[in-house]
């Protein structure tokens, strides 16, 4: 396989003004800033560039600088950053002073924005901040004029715990900014890989037409943690793994893998054909949700708490494409392997030509496309081949293995270096609409609803998470994922 050993120069963007509200909170230093470190390092962010970090408290630049540079010290370990270099991207950070509930500093941050505005120049806001806060927000950029019809509005996750919580949020950010201005960031979309799948199945025929009931078997989703809650035990009680990462991160990740070939790769389009994946999800069946909780959650909320630190279900998508694909995901903490992966199994050859040779384990494995979104990203596809040599027809399994670590020489930025390079060319195609936002809701809710009659079953830290019965009913088994990557 020829692979470029390179990536080609990044295009710098036009100058944008980035304003972080909650800009020195935990998202901003370990996530938002680092992001844009290494956007400036390889020439994407220039010094025409504003970055705006606004803080409750009186702040320095310098004193900011102090909290931040750890979380970007990996840079300076690769040789990509300099002291050079990370003095002249402080020149392009501001500190402003923000009471979004009084409003106190508006006034300040206005006039700044004031300086360099231009219809050429977007101002974006990234609400990095709790949900609770989101109205207050918005609200003092509107009485600020800060409200302009180029500017942009990022917000993170969760929207809500609801649906009604969701459309509350939604509807308070709508009452300031415009549906087209609004980006719902979701991590796992920025992902190489996740983006790479779009590109696998749309560009290249071989896969898109083996892509339906009739030749895939069934389909795999794992997102596993090694971690448990830690020092967001608090937080997560009250979300659990549902809200936390199926509501949002894995349903996101069956759109794109059920998703019709838009008719453009443009952001509406590929949205509607998610959209209409979330709306095709059959109701949730009892015996189609596992829930679990590792053996010492308990002991670090410091309660009892019937909380899920892991589920798994099993999802049916009811159209013409999928009928009769089970859709098994799983998420869960304090299991045996930090990984993501889809798997995507093939149904096996309808005659066997090789029954009489070979090990019968051998040829009884299905052909399998596995997309590793992380630790390492990349793409395996498992066959079976003729083992070299004389002995006759003897079979083995082998790999067609790309791993982007391997193949490209240069360090691939991560998911919110390209999110938010991305709010910044205006391209929403990777961010949730509110329709899609609602409608995942839509499913989740009654899921919540059977959930609150369950106690959740418990497993050991380091294993894969309870003992269940989900893919046996139907004779399959969970496929844990590849440690050899």
């Amino acid at each position: 396989m020829t692979m470029p050993a390179s990536l080609p120069p990044t295009a710098s963007l036009p100058p944008s003004d980035y304003v972080i509200i909650g800009g020195t909170g935990d998202l901003s230093l370990r996530k938002i800033f680092p992001a844009f470190f290494w956007r400036y390092l390889d020439g994407q962010l220039t010094d025409e560039y504003r970055l705006f970090a606004t803080s409750r408290a009186a702040l320095s630049v310098a004193e900011f600088a102090a909290k931040l540079r750890p979380f970007c010290e990996s840079a300076f370990v690769d040789g990509h950053a300099t002291t050079e270099k990370w003095e002249s991207f402080l020149k392009i950070i501001q500190i402003v002073n923000l009471d979004l509930v009084n409003g106190e500093g508006a006034a300040l941050l206005a006039d700044q924005i004031a300086k360099k505005h231009s219809v050429d120049r977007p101002a974006i806001y990234y609400l990095a901040i709790a949900p609770s806060l989101f109205g207050a927000a918005v609200k003092m950029l509107k009485t600020a004029g800060l409200a302009s019809e180029q500017a942009r509005l990022v917000v993170e996750k969760p929207l809500g715990n609801s649906g009604d919580s969701s459309q509350k949020i939604n509807d308070e950010l709508a009452t300031v900014f415009a549906e087209h201005q609004i980006y719902r960031i979701d991590h796992y979309l920025g992902k190489e890989t996740v983006q790479n799948l779009m590109a696998l199945r749309f560009a290249n025929v071989i896969f898109e037409s083996l892509w339906d009931n009739s030749h895939v078997d069934h389909v795999q989703i794992t997102v596993s943690e090694t971690v448990g809650v830690g020092g967001r035990a608090s937080y997560y009680d009250q979300y659990g793994a549902i809200r936390d990462m199926v509501q949002n991160h894995l349903l996101q990740l069956v759109c794109l893998v059920a998703m019709e070939p838009p008719a453009k790769f443009n952001a509406n389009q590929v949205r509607d054909e998610k959209l209409r994946v979330l709306r095709a999800l059959r109701p949730l069946e009892a015996d189609a949700l596992v829930l679990g909780q590792y053996e010492d959650y308990t002991e670090e909320l410091g309660t009892s708490s019937n909380t899920e630190t892991y589920v798994a279900m099993k999802l049916a998508v009811d159209n013409w494409r999928w009928a009769g694909v089970p859709f098994y995901i799983r998420t869960g903490k304090k299991l045996q392997q930090r990984a993501s992966e889809i798997i995507i199994t093939f149904k096996d050859r309808p005659h066997d030509i090789f029954s009489s040779s070979g090990d019968r384990k051998i040829l009884g494995q299905p052909n399998r496309l596995i997309i590793r979104l992380q630790p390492s990203e990349g793409l395996r596809l498992q066959m079976t081949s003729k083992q070299p040599g004389p002995g006759g027809m003897r079979l083995f399994p082998s790999d067609l293995n790309l791993s982007f670590d391997e193949t490209f020489e240069e360090r691939l930025p991560d998911a919110y270096e390209r999110l938010l390079m991305d709010t910044a060319r205006g391209n929403q195609t990777l961010f949730m609409r509110v329709d899609e936002v609602l409608a995942a809701w839509a499913f989740i809710d009654p899921v919540l609803a059977l959930a609150e009659t369950r106690t959740p079953l418990s497993y050991r830290a380091g294993s894969m998470g309870p003992k269940d019965d989900l893919l046996e009913a139907d004779g399959r088994s969970w496929i844990d994922p590849h440690e050899d990557w």
